[in-house]
């Protein structure tokens, strides 16, 4: 099982940006994937997911409205489109998976990471 975050770059505040999340080793359809963010000096924490069995999402309070999580069963690949980026979305973005079928955002429930790709939202 692999992950293979990309799409971090530099980009002004209100800007957009997609991250891609590809897996191999496994089937998109028999996992949940997870979108963790860690900002400078803080832990991280789970911002986003989405189930493969039925397509569920979900999404904390700070992005909300902003952010939508999305897959590519075909391409085996998840997406995170960021909009209207705010400055504290700064931070190292890494997707995670589990086998399993319940979204969630709480980084014990995931097994496989991906490397991480950094975001940052400046002038």
């Amino acid at each position: 099982v692999q992950l293979q975050a990309s799409g971090g770059g530099l980009v002004q505040p209100d800007g957009n940006l997609r991250l891609s999340c590809a897996a191999s080793g496994f089937s998109l359809d028999d996992a949940v994937i997870g979108w963790f963010r860690q900002a400078p000096g803080k832990e991280r924490v789970g911002i986003a997911s989405i189930s493969g069995f039925d397509g569920s999402t979900f999404y904390v309070n700070s992005v909300r409205g902003r952010f939508t999580v999305s897959r590519d069963n075909a391409k085996n690949t998840v997406y995170l489109q960021m909009s209207s980026l705010k400055p504290e979305d700064t931070g190292v973005y890494y997707c995670a998976a589990v086998m399993a079928r319940i979204i969630s955002t709480m980084e014990s429930t995931y097994d496989y990471w991906g490397q991480g790709t950094l975001v940052t939202v400046s002038s």
